[in-house]
């Protein structure tokens, strides 16, 4: 089981503030840090110093760290258009050499676009076909071979003879991270594109049966390219019932509740839910950390916790 950071920085976070989890997170051997990708702040806090965008920040965490992989749950394809994104993609993973993972979703808080101006489709549906083509473009950009031009009709984007460049460092792609617990698109699209397949704050039965769906669908792709399952976790570890209780605290959140959704208590229970999410083919989890002053709960995990489940 490998042991991913992921940071929620539209909460409240700056560059600096990143750069510090990122780091400790590169020190303490984690995997990988991730960010997400939102312009706006959820819930009752006040979002300062205000938003940071998710691949500028990559940018920068590539040249500052050396070995922990870098990546999205999940850049929004309601943001950018998919050209210009596979570009940004490729040059970070350029920056990184080679470190970058692309987290990949429709989008989905119509608010944040209401607030700066980005336009929202109004159905699901076109959300999702929107989604799909940016899929086949992205990808189709960075599989295109240097040297040859790459072509696009699609109902939503059309691209000319273009050169396709830069490519990513990564050969023949950085790996793509596709998310979320619909019943039939989501697998569908996984099972097409994606080289990982990511259920986030669900029950180990619910994330059992989302991976269920996501591996029916790629037995009936004929896909010989195997699969990766992962699932995503709010984390509050502790090392007694006190310091539980204050990191919960500190995240506006209650220990039973907590326990129940995510993964809090001590190490050794910590390391049991794991093993669960583990039985059921997780080879990854992403732990949601949302005080992001707090880098002693890093230094915790990785040496009660990882030791365990590594």
């Amino acid at each position: 089981m490998r042991l991913r950071i992921f940071t929620e920085p539209q909460q409240g976070a700056d560059y600096d503030t990143l750069l510090a989890v990122a780091k400790a997170a590169e020190d303490l051997s984690y995997d990988a840090f991730f960010r997400s990708d939102h312009y706006l702040k959820m819930g009752d806090t006040d979002g300062l110093p205000g938003p940071t965008d998710a691949w500028i920040t990559l940018a920068g965490l590539a040249r500052e760290t050396s070995r922990i992989r870098l990546g999205t749950l999940m850049t929004a394809a309601t943001f950018r258009h998919p050209g210009p994104l596979a570009i940004s993609v490729a040059q970070v993973d350029r920056m990184s050499g080679g470190r970058v993972e692309f987290g990949f979703g429709a989008g989905w808080y119509e608010a944040e676009h209401a607030a700066y101006g980005i336009p929202f489709p109004a159905s699901a549906r076109e959300r999702f076909d929107r989604y799909e083509e940016q899929l086949d473009v992205i990808t189709g950009l960075w599989s295109t071979p240097v040297g040859e031009t790459f072509r696009y009709e699609g109902r939503h984007y059309r691209l000319a003879e273009g050169p396709a460049l830069p490519k990513p460092m990564q050969a023949p792609r950085p790996p793509v991270l596709i998310g979320g617990t619909g019943l039939k698109r989501t697998p569908r699209l996984a099972a097409a594109h994606a080289d990982e397949y990511n259920v986030p704050f669900c029950s180990v039965e619910d994330t059992a049966a989302a991976f269920g769906r996501t591996r029916d669908a790629v037995a009936a792709s004929g896909r010989s390219e195997p699969m990766v399952y992962s699932a995503a976790q709010v984390l509050c570890c502790g090392r007694n019932d006190a310091e539980v209780a204050r990191r919960a605290e500190a995240i506006g959140r209650e220990v039973d509740e907590l326990k129940a959704n995510g993964l809090a208590g001590t190490p050794d229970e910590i390391v049991e839910k794991i093993g669960r999410y583990a039985e059921i083919g997780a080879e990854r989890i992403y732990l949601q950390v949302l005080d992001l002053s707090d880098l002693d709960h890093l230094e915790l995990v990785a040496s009660k916790v990882a030791p365990q489940v590594g």
